[in-house]
């Protein structure tokens, strides 16, 4: 499919040889953005680990200073005596047994899935449909918890979930091209600062290997990774 007039002129922006700063990235990814709607953000950031050795996982969660630019659906798994809280806090669905049945029918309408420790063993059969979408609730992502309120308020908030995939990489949207450079570039900083924290001990050699930025539809802009790491 050949490329329109505008659009070679918005890719022509980007020097494929170049790794830029993430302040020159963030402003960049506002210039070449093609699409008509509030394009996300998204950071791809390639590790120095074996994700299929256990001691060689990395995942977490990060708080974003300006949030994502996006609302998140919230679904809480409980009991009834958190049901109360959860909603408060702004949970777009809160239930169990009859959320469990339509997990296992295929519904998964939701961005994040917070649950209490007591309901998780009604919960552990839903991870064939959970677990590829990376939906399922952890400990590790504070997704499992009793403070369902306060769960609801980080995820609502800007807090994101990350987790190095097979290849070594980790995907994550960090924001809006509406949003102001300067916002683009703090969340990126967050993001990765907290990925570079949790490098693995075993992990040997370097770690942060690559980093790209882009928005939906729009090319990779590569990062200049040295200036990164703090």
């Amino acid at each position: 499919m050949s490329l329109t007039k505008k659009r070679k002129a918005v890719v022509a922006k980007v020097d494929k040889n170049k790794f830029y700063s993430l302040k020159d990235a963030s402003a960049l990814v506002k210039e070449i953005n093609c699409t008509k709607f509030d394009s996300s953000v998204d950071l791809h950031i390639r590790l120095g680990v074996d994700p299929k050795k256990a001691d060689q996982q990395v995942r977490g969660t990060v708080s974003l200073p300006h949030g994502t630019g996006r609302t998140k659906k919230v679904l809480v798994l409980c009991t009834p005596d958190k049901e109360a809280a959860a909603r408060e806090a702004g949970a777009d669905y809160v239930g169990l047994d009859e959320f469990v049945a339509k997990i296992e029918g295929g519904w998964v309408d939701m961005d994040v899935i917070i649950a209490t420790p007591a309901v998780m063993p009604k919960i552990g059969k839903l991870g064939k449909v959970l677990g590829p979408r990376n939906l399922m609730p952890n400990p590790k992502t504070g997704t499992v918890t009793n403070d369902v309120a306060a769960a609801v308020n980080e995820v609502k908030g800007g807090k994101i979930a990350f987790k190095v995939d097979k290849a070594g990489i980790v995907h994550a949207s960090i924001g809006r091209v509406s949003f102001s450079a300067e916002k683009i570039a703090e969340n990126s900083a967050e993001l990765i600062n907290a990925i570079i924290k949790l490098k693995p001990s075993a992990s040997k050699g370097t770690y942060l290997k690559g980093a790209s930025m882009a928005s939906t539809m729009s090319a990779g802009i590569a990062l200049e990774t040295k200036s990164l790491i703090n």
